[in-house]
């Protein structure tokens, strides 16, 4: 068996079958890849043995991020049906879009950034910029709750040749897009510009702006409206999508909020409320309002906010971002000891 990065095998026909093997972890998976061009499976087995890969490849940090990672792969002959190949790569879910929608904003914030993080990395790649030319949803996967690719089999490097601006048309089912003709006879960024409107108009404008943060809201509305219109190329959203991810990470983006609290609130360390929930949305949990806050001054103007809310338990979880998850509560009558939990009560309205 072989290991390798996933660029030694960019543009191949991969068959969407995904045969889970007892021999792997968990999080691996088998992949049969054939010779573009095949319409059948072949019914051998293959012919070398692959055991248990365990090391990770090593490939460019961008590349493992974005991309399906390639744990190993082994060439087999059958069928008459040269450089068959089978790969190991890792196991991601599918992407549902309408799943996505009952998330918390926090979790598609997070799908839009790895999907453009994906796209600076192809439109920089060392094989040239490379545009996916099926751009549907059901091409990626979530992988640790982040946007992955796992088909590469219809894109391409080559930028439309031209010899006027009207050669570099782009069509869409909304709107139309020219670009300009370079005088190297090129289409200029069209590869990267396709990338990008599919990005908004699959998943920004779906994803980003609802329920965000009221403070963050212009700027993504000001990041969708730029890549809707083609304003800017993936560098720009790039740098501005990773500008909301650290104005939310260090909470400066509550630094412009008036933050007066409506009520006062009793500490109570090493407690946590095992019932009274309600419900809330968006939640990290389906029958009770878990959320995720900066600090406990944002706990307490989420409760505030809540009519139903009388309590919050601090939990020692996080998010993806270092935001503290909080369960908000209906009431306080039966408070249990728990150390690694803080209560805190509304005692005044």
């Amino acid at each position: 068996m072989n290991t390798s990065s996933a660029e030694s095998f960019p543009w191949v026909t991969l068959l969407h079958e995904l045969v889970r093997s007892t021999l792997l972890p968990p999080d691996v998976v088998l992949q049969h890849v054939f010779p573009a061009g095949s319409q059948t499976v072949p019914e051998a087995q293959p012919t070398a043995s692959f055991g248990t890969p365990h090391a990770k490849v090593h490939c460019a940090d961008d590349a493992c991020l974005c991309c399906f990672q390639l744990y190993g792969y082994c060439y087999q002959d059958s069928n008459d049906i040269p450089d068959t190949l089978t790969t190991i790569t890792e196991l991601g879910s599918p992407l549902e879009m309408i799943q996505l929608l009952q998330t918390s904003w926090e979790d598609r914030f997070r799908i839009c950034l790895s999907l453009v993080r994906l796209l600076h990395y192809l439109a920089h790649s060392p094989l040239g910029s490379v545009t996916l030319l099926d751009f549907r949803p059901r091409q990626f996967v979530i992988v640790d709750g982040e946007l992955k690719v796992t088909d590469l089999d219809d894109a391409s490097v080559e930028e439309s040749s031209c010899t006027s601006n009207s050669d570099c048309f782009m069509e869409f089912p909304a709107r139309n897009f020219t670009l300009p003709c370079s005088v190297e006879g090129r289409c200029q960024s069209m590869n990267e510009k396709r990338n990008l409107y599919n990005a908004y108009r699959f998943f920004f404008t779906y994803l980003l702006p609802h329920s965000a943060p009221s403070s963050l809201r212009p700027l993504l509305d000001k990041i969708v409206n730029a890549t809707g219109e083609l304003h800017w190329g993936i560098d720009e959203t790039a740098a501005q999508l990773e500008r909301v991810l650290n104005l939310y990470k260090s909470g400066e983006y509550l630094q412009n909020t008036t933050r007066v609290p409506k009520a006062e609130y009793k500490r109570v360390p090493e407690a946590f409320i095992p019932d009274e929930n309600y419900r809330c949305w968006p939640s990290y949990h389906h029958k009770g309002c878990l959320l995720s806050v900066f600090d406990v001054n944002e706990a307490i103007e989420i409760c505030d906010s809540y009519s139903q809310c009388k309590a919050f338990v601090l939990t020692n979880q996080t998010t993806w971002t270092g935001r503290q998850l909080v369960f908000f509560k209906m009431a306080s009558n039966h408070i249990v000891p728990d150390p690694d939990k803080i209560t805190y009560v509304k005692v005044t309205d």
